[in-house]
């Protein structure tokens, strides 16, 4: 059975706590008028240690968790491997299908992009971790008494980390999470002024390709901090749709910009071999250097603890094109 609602309780930033739905068109009124604030009611503490309820800011607002929670269901897989770092994995009940890491993890066919809360709610969970493209969800869970924290997906390195220690305050794991952390960004860090002081300077483009339609990360997403921090400049920074953070390049547009390095965060050895087969790839530097790297999907996509990876992985791609 779902526990009850005082569990956790969500009050987003500047709206009025939930009321029933008969009231709930007058709220959203009032929010829209700008409705009064609460700051005669006596603040949550903060979270510690063992120390509940604690309240955070999520990717939807404020949110409260009355109890250390026992039976965690992880929509994400960030999360997921979050949670494990923390100390927080005997308490995960549930996974969802690509929260394929750590092994311990107990993935399910749960869907982490179409959540389904009547499933959700067969693990009897006292939270649920969403990502934020799912955050439809939230009130749903919360209706029927299920604390929801929504995670954003993480711009910088500071998200993550940030991210990192708000999971281990809502799971009663405030210092291991501080520490693991601190290790991931001491580790990061590590890697990239090993790197770079084998290299010094370097002058070279590269451009990481998300898929076949060759979508592609800008500098100002967390995947682009990733090579900033090696000094590599980014051809996407200069695309049409930039904008975005996740502009889609043309075949044409790679050619020209004549990356230095080609990262493939999807596919096989197979894919790897194919991209010299394009029209005019065979005249981009990358392809000529043979500097085409083959990256781990899951490690080049979360900004969870194997971040440190994803840098080495980088940092040794670096090493070879600049010859160290």
């Amino acid at each position: 059975m779902p526990r009850p609602l005082a569990q956790g309780h969500r009050r987003r930033r500047g709206a009025p706590a939930p009321l029933p739905a008969a009231l709930l068109g007058v709220t959203l009124a009032l929010t829209a008028c700008g409705s009064p604030d609460s700051a005669s009611e006596p603040a949550p503490e903060t979270g510690s240690d063992g120390a509940f309820p604690v309240t955070v800011d999520d990717a939807l607002g404020e949110v409260t968790i009355e109890a250390e929670p026992e039976r965690i269901v992880s929509l994400s897989p960030t999360a997921t491997e979050m949670l494990f770092a923390i100390g927080a994995g005997d308490q995960v009940e549930a996974a969802d299908e690509y929260s394929n890491f750590p092994e311990d993890a107990p993935t399910t066919d749960l869907s982490g992009f179409t959540p389904n809360v009547e499933a959700i709610v067969e693990y009897d969970p006292d939270l649920v971790l969403l990502a934020r493209s799912s955050e439809d969800t939230a009130p749903q869970l919360e209706d029927v008494g299920v604390p929801v924290v929504v995670l954003d997906d993480a711009a910088t390195l500071d998200d993550a980390y940030a991210q990192m220690r708000m999971l281990g305050e809502v799971t009663g794991h405030a210092e291991s999470a501080d520490a693991e952390a601190e290790r991931v960004r001491t580790e990061f860090e590590a890697v990239v002024e090993s790197v770079r002081e084998d290299v010094g300077e370097v002058d070279l483009t590269f451009y990481q390709e998300l898929d076949d339609s060759l979508y592609s990360a800008t500098s100002g997403t967390f995947v682009g901090q990733i090579y900033q921090a090696f000094g590599l400049e980014n051809i996407a920074d200069a695309a049409e749709g930039a904008d975005s953070g996740y502009p889609q390049l043309s075949p044409e547009y790679v050619v020209d910009e004549n990356p230095d390095m080609i990262f493939l965060s999807y596919g096989d050895e197979e894919t790897l071999a194919s991209v010299g087969e394009r029209p005019a790839f065979d005249t981009v530097t990358a392809v000529e250097e043979d500097a085409v790297y083959l990256l781990d999907a899951d490690i080049s996509s979360r900004w969870g603890p194997r971040v440190v990876d994803f840098a080495e992985l980088v940092g040794n791609a670096v090493r070879e094109s600049a010859g160290a």
